[in-house]
């Protein structure tokens, strides 16, 4: 992992096998806070992946419980400031992938429940020894593929 000024954030480059095929994997960690990532989620677009479909925004989600993963391609922002910001940056683009992890609604200030400490039970699911993290491999997997044979690769 490294910073990249270009892309606006924390880099790491990989090959990685998913299923039986391998794929060039780049993630980011955008560098300013969620509310503006989307100009910094811009230029890792632009050099990296190049086509918005072959993205995936990773956020959390008020509206689905602790430890759900919800995927979703396309659509609206359904509220959540870190994704408006992804799309207006895109120029109105919503035709990539979103991994939504649910949070839960927490008591309160709904700012400062996202903002709290993850509790530990969701930080072990989540982590690379947790399901969670097999879970977000599956659909890597399933995404994959599916643009595989759209490009006609067996």
């Amino acid at each position: 992992m490294s910073t990249d000024r270009i892309m606006g954030g924390v880099t790491g480059r990989s090959k990685v096998t998913l299923g039986e095929t391998t794929v060039s994997l780049t993630l980011l960690k955008p560098k300013p806070l969620m509310n503006i990532t989307g100009p910094s989620v811009a230029a890792a677009l632009r050099h990296s992946v190049k086509a918005p479909d072959a993205m995936i925004i990773i956020h959390d989600s008020l509206s689905h419980k602790p430890k759900a993963l919800s995927p979703k391609m396309g659509g609206s922002a359904n509220g959540h400031n870190g994704v408006r910001s992804v799309i207006s940056a895109l120029r109105g683009e919503t035709n990539f992938h979103r991994f939504r992890i649910g949070i839960g609604r927490g008591p309160g200030d709904a700012a400062e429940y996202v903002l709290a400490k993850l509790p530990l039970e969701e930080k072990l699911y989540w982590n690379g020894d947790g399901i969670g993290l097999d879970l977000i491999c599956n659909e890597l997997e399933r995404i994959t593929r599916k643009q595989l044979e759209s490009q006609g690769v067996p």
